[in-house]
């Protein structure tokens, strides 16, 4: 359930975590997703509308740090970020910590090409800069 711009609450499922009990640690990436694709909702533009105007956003980086334990039916909250990096690049920034005591469970982001459909890099139209805030665009080369 989206809160604000990016912040999401959710619980752990059962079929998330793995026999120690704690949350299975490919789900922190499948969590990302979740949290990219609500925030761009959030923004305004679905990442459904990018694909239909021919932006799509393959993930070529990834980076994880497990920082504590999450178990079956805990609460936990996301915080997503985005920006341009580069030219040709965005990067969403991810944190997941328990809703209730703020401790984290992880943390990382993902950097994503900007390609059209047949996969060739390009520069992103001008909606994106204008639906990024903050931006990195002092930063960009």
């Amino acid at each position: 359930m989206a809160d604000d711009q990016g912040i999401l609450f959710f619980r752990i499922r059962y079929s998330e975590t793995d026999q120690m009990k704690n949350y299975y640690n490919s789900r922190a990436l499948e969590w990302f997703e979740y949290g990219r694709g609500e925030l761009l909702r959030d923004l305004g533009k679905p990442y459904t509308q990018w694909e239909r105007e021919n932006v799509l956003l393959p993930v070529i980086e990834s980076y994880i740090k497990f920082e504590g334990k999450a178990s079956y039916d805990d609460r936990l909250k996301m915080t997503t970020t985005v920006a341009r990096v580069s030219r040709t690049r965005i990067r969403f920034d991810c944190q997941i910590e328990h809703a209730d005591s703020g401790l984290l469970v992880c943390q990382g982001w993902t950097v994503h090409a900007v390609t059209d459909e047949s996969g060739k890099t390009t520069r992103p139209p001008k909606w994106i800069d204008q639906l990024i805030i903050p931006s990195r665009l002092d930063n960009i080369a």
